[in-house]
């Protein structure tokens, strides 16, 4: 991968990771706002779907900027995008609804396109994969 390329690898997961990390602070910071929109839509158990979204978005959003476990991280967060697209912005013939399903499902393209590709050189996955094995690390 060109010099270029790996900035431009985590230039993409960093604005991948940024809506994901906004979100869950979001969320951290209306706690019952959250819960209330959660069972508005009437999916079960409002208070665990809040701590889960809060865990995949600030915990996943934080591992997709650092590149860890990229690969992984891409799936869980593109599974959880297409998820709320159809939970929450399924009601497609409200044009604002509609531009956040269509926002949820590019976000999940772009993430499989990080799954395909990988972290690039600038993460955390590249500097494990380059560091040398040791008998320890078994």
């Amino acid at each position: 991968m060109t010099n270029s390329n790996s900035y431009i690898a985590a230039g993409g997961r960093l604005l991948l990771a940024v809506i994901f990390l906004l979100s869950g602070l979001g969320k951290i910071a209306a706690p019952e706002a959250t819960q209330g929109y959660i069972a508005a839509v009437g999916l079960p158990l409002p208070l665990l779907a809040y701590l889960v979204a809060i865990v995949v978005e600030v915990g996943g959003g934080l591992l997709l900027v650092l590149g860890y476990q990229t690969r992984i991280v891409s799936i869980v967060l593109a599974a959880f995008t297409v998820v709320t697209a159809l939970a929450f912005h399924s009601n497609l013939a409200d044009q604002n609804q509609m531009i956040h399903f269509l926002k949820n499902i590019a976000i999940a393209g772009g993430l499989l396109q990080v799954l395909a590709f990988g972290a690039g050189s600038l993460s955390l996955d590249a500097r494990r994969a380059s560091s040398p094995k040791t008998a320890e690390a078994f």
